[in-house]
C-alpha cells in the first residue's frame, strides 16, 4: 500500500470528527436558543467564511458566503421645517445639539435650526447650575426646567469636576457637543466661565461656611414709584439690607405675594448688580405664570415647585437654589431669596424626614425642622465676600396648628419681621401692616443719623393711634409727596407739631 493510499483514511477520518463537531455546536445552539441559530465557520479546505443555518425542516448547513451587515442611512426627510410636527422640529433640533428645544416657541425654533443647518461647524454653549450626584459625576440643570432632570442635560465627568474644583451650585458657561451613539445626554467639552467669572481666578476662593458673618449694613433701596406705598413705608419703618434674613408674617389673603412683587420690582430697578432668585414652594401654577411675566431682569430669575409636586421635588429645588446662591457669595456677589413659603417648605422636609420616634404638637418630628433652619440661616452679610439676603414668608393663622409651631420655632431667628394683618385687609387697606410690632434689628447701621430720629419721633406719634388708624393716616400723608426724601423733610422735628406734615 503507497504512502497515498495510507494517508487517505486518516485525512477522511479528521473530516468526519470535524463534521462530527460542528453537528454537536449545533444541537447545543438550538436548545439554548429554542430558535433557529445563525452562525460562522470556516472549513479546512478553502478557509472561507460561511452561513450555517439550522432549520427544523432540514438537517444540513446550507453554505453561502457572508457579507458585512452595513447599516443603512436613515431616510432624509425632505419637508420644510414650516410643514413639520413640533415634535420632529425637537427631534431635529436635539439631532443638532440645540438646547432647551421644548422649551422654544415654533417659529423661533425653526429660525434656530435654519442658523445651526447653515453653520454646521458653531459650537454650541450652554449654562446651567451643576448637580453633583454621588457617584463623583454630575449633570448640568437649567433654570429653564427649574432644575429639574431633563432631555436637555449635560454631563459632566468626574475628571472635569476635579479639575476645576466645581461645588455643587456652581453656574457653567461651556461648550458642548452631541451625545454620540448609545448616549443619552450632551457632554461637555470645554469650561468658558464658573459663577460668570474665569475658572483660574476661582482657584482660592472661600468656602461659605468659613466666611465671617456681619450686621447688614448696606441699605437696599426698596422705593421706585411714588403709588408704591408698601415698599416706601418699608423703606422708613423695616429696612432692608444685604444679608438680612427677614421674615413676612401674614395670614391668609392679606397681600403677602403681591408685595413679595414689590420687592422683586423695586430690587430689580434700584439694584441691577444683585442676582435676584424668587423661590415658589408649593405654590399655586397661576401665581407662579403671574410671578414669572412680573419679575424680569437680566439677573433674575423665577424658580417654582408647584402643590401638585411631590415634597422631594419642592425640597431638590430648594437645595439647589441654596446652594447656587452660595456660590455666588463665595465669589463676592450680593444674592436676594424671595421665599414664598418658608411655612410650606417646612412641611415638605417634614414629609420626607426619616421617623426618629419624637413627635412635636402638630404632628412635626423633632428633626425636620433643622434642614430649613439651615435654609434660612444662610442668609448673612459676610466681611470677605459677598452678601445672601433670604426674605420669606410665614403662615399664621390658617387654623393649621403645624404651621402655628413652625412659625414660634423660626420667630426668633430672622433679624426683620414684617407683619400683615387681616383686620386691615378686611378694611381694603394697603398695604396691611401691623407696624407696631414689625421692625428691623440694628436698623441705626441701615439709616443715616438725622433720617433715624425723624423716623423714631414718626413711631412715637404713631403708636398713639389704633394699627387702623395709624396706616390710614400714614397712607394719606405719604401719598401727597413723590419719594421719602420729600416726606422726611417736611417734618418738623417736634412732636406736636407732625400733623402739620
Amino acid at each position: 500500500m503507497s504512502e497515498k493510499e495510507t494517508t487517505r483514511p486518516q485525512t477522511r477520518l479528521r473530516q468526519s470528527d470535524t463534521h462530527q463537531k460542528n453537528q454537536h455546536t449545533n444541537y447545543r445552539s438550538r436548545n439554548a436558543s429554542g430558535e433557529r441559530s445563525t452562525y460562522t465557520r470556516r472549513t479546512s479546505s478553502n478557509n472561507q467564511a460561511v452561513d450555517a443555518t439550522n432549520t427544523n425542516n432540514t438537517g444540513t448547513n446550507e453554505k453561502q458566503q457572508t457579507h458585512h451587515h452595513q447599516p443603512t442611512a436613515p431616510v432624509q426627510d425632505a419637508r420644510p421645517l414650516e410643514e413639520r410636527s413640533l415634535s420632529e422640529l425637537v427631534l431635529v433640533a436635539r439631532r443638532l445639539g440645540i438646547i432647551g428645544s421644548t422649551l422654544k416657541p415654533r417659529i423661533e425654533l425653526i429660525e434656530r435650526i435654519k442658523y445651526v443647518q447653515a453653520h454646521p461647524e458653531m459650537e454650541m454653549e450652554v449654562e446651567g447650575v451643576l448637580e453633583k450626584l454621588p457617584d463623583g459625576f454630575g449633570f448640568l440643570r437649567s433654570a429653564q426646567y427649574d432644575y429639574v432632570s431633563g432631555p436637555d442635560d449635560v454631563y459632566i465627568s468626574p475628571s472635569q469636576i476635579r479639575r476645576f474644583g466645581l461645588r455643587p451650585g456652581d453656574m457653567i458657561n461651556g461648550v458642548i457637543r452631541k451625545p454620540k451613539e448609545g448616549e443619552k445626554y450632551f457632554a461637555l467639552l470645554k469650561v468658558s466661565k464658573i459663577n460668570y467669572q474665569d475658572p483660574a481666578a476661582l482657584i482660592d476662593r472661600p468656602h461659605f461656611d468659613r466666611l465671617s458673618p456681619l450686621h447688614p449694613f448696606k441699605r437696599f433701596t426698596l422705593e421706585h414709584e411714588p403709588l408704591k406705598l408698601a415698599t416706601r413705608i418699608m423703606d422708613l419703618f423695616t429696612p432692608i439690607g444685604k444679608g438680612q434674613r427677614g421674615l413676612i408674617v401674614a395670614p391668609p389673603k392679606v397681600g403677602k405675594t403681591l408685595l413679595l412683587k414689590e420687592l422683586a420690582q423695586s430690587i430689580i430697578a434700584n439694584h441691577p448688580e444683585v442676582f435676584l432668585i424668587v423661590l415658589l414652594v408649593d405654590e399655586r401654577p397661576e401665581e407662579v405664570s403671574d410671578m414669572k411675566r412680573t419679575v424680569k431682569g437680566f439677573t433674575a430669575e423665577v424658580i417654582s415647585s408647584t402643590f401638585d409636586e411631590t415634597a422631594d421635588r419642592h425640597v431638590q429645588v430648594a437645595e439647589t437654589v441654596l446652594e447656587k446662591a452660595k456660590r455666588l457669595v463665595e465669589c463676592g456677589k450680593d444674592v436676594v431669596i424671595l421665599l414664598d413659603s418658608l411655612t410650606r417648605l417646612a412641611r415638605a422636609y417634614n414629609t420626607i424626614a426619616p421617623a426618629s420616634g419624637k413627635i412635636l404638637t402638630g404632628g412635626i418630628d423633632a428633626n425636620a425642622l433643622q434642614r430649613p433652619k439651615r435654609f434660612f440661616g444662610a442668609a448673612r452679610a459676610t466681611e470677605e465676600a459677598g452678601s445672601l439676603t433670604i426674605i420669606a414668608t410665614a403662615m399664621v393663622d390658617t387654623g393649621s396648628r403645624m404651621e402655628e409651631v413652625i412659625y414660634e420655632e423660626f420667630k426668633g431667628t430672622g433679624n426683620m419681621e414684617m407683619h400683615m394683618s387681616r383686620k386691615l385687609s378686611n378694611r381694603r387697606v394697603f398695604p396691611a401692616y401691623d407696624l407696631p410690632i414689625s421692625g428691623t434689628r440694628r436698623d441705626d447701621l441701615l439709616h443715616p443719623e438725622e433720617d433715624l430720629n425723624k423716623i423714631w419721633i414718626l413711631q412715637k406719634f404713631l403708636s398713639n393711634l389704633n394699627n387702623i388708624e395709624a396706616m390710614e393716616f400714614l397712607i394719606e400723608k405719604m401719598k401727597k409727596y413723590k419719594t421719602n426724601r420729600e416726606f422726611l423733610d417736611s417734618m418738623n422735628k417736634r412732636e406736636n407739631n407732625i400733623n402739620q406734615v
